[in-house]
């Protein structure tokens, strides 16, 4: 743990472009055989934790040149790296590459590509998202609701919110207040504040039963 901790250190200190001779040589010198799939979760996690998305997705093309193989962790991981820098064209794009390479779409990437295109303002592409995945297979949970529910907030779809808030309730999947908290937003945006009483007093008696 401490040598991929140093690699990880090494590689957000380079001050130099992705392709310059010190990113590969750190990777090269790090991984001759190439590194197995879980530390390379680790090392993806720990660059996107420390704000380096440039390096995450370098180490990610370095994994594809050199045809290392990638999993759903190392894709959640970069996507996870673009929500945090609020750039969901960039996690769109990931999310695609992951199609194209036969990598199985998992509930965790799903939720890290909706929460980057609603925290990059992009509430049109985050609800599409959602919708298009919808008929995949892919497990919908808390988290995946809770992003969509923002992502309504942000455009104002006060219907769009309570039907998604609807269909939590149906499927008994916990209802937590940064949910609740989002669909009351986006009623407040649409000047539905009887609605969004409505929903403080359905959570508020769910608590008590």
């Amino acid at each position: 743990m401490a040598r991929l901790e140093s690699i990880i250190q090494t590689l957000v200190c380079l001050k130099e472009p992705l392709q310059s001779d010190s990113f590969f040589n750190t990777l090269d010198g790090a991984f001759p055989k190439g590194p197995d799939p879980r530390s390379t979760t680790i090392i993806l996690t720990g660059l996107a934790k420390k704000g380096r998305l440039d390096m995450t997705l370098g180490v990610l093309s370095w994994h594809e040149m050199n045809k290392f193989e990638l999993n759903c962790f190392h894709y959640s991981a970069a996507i996870d790296a673009c929500a945090r820098a609020s750039k969901w064209t960039e996690a769109l794009h990931l999310l695609s590459s992951m199609e194209q390479n036969y990598v199985e779409l998992d509930t965790i990437t799903l939720n890290a590509t909706i929460s980057a295109c609603e925290k990059g303002d992009e509430w049109k592409a985050a609800l599409q998202l959602f919708k298009e995945m919808a008929p995949c297979g892919v497990e919908f949970n808390t988290i995946t609701f809770s992003a969509a529910i923002s992502a309504c907030e942000e455009g104002g779809e006060w219907e769009v919110a309570l039907q998604f808030f609807s269909v939590m309730a149906q499927n008994d999947l916990e209802l937590d207040t940064n949910t609740l908290s989002a669909a009351v937003a986006a009623c407040k945006q649409g000047c539905e504040w009887e609605k969004a009483l409505e929903l403080v007093s359905d959570m508020a008696q769910s608590v008590v039963e």
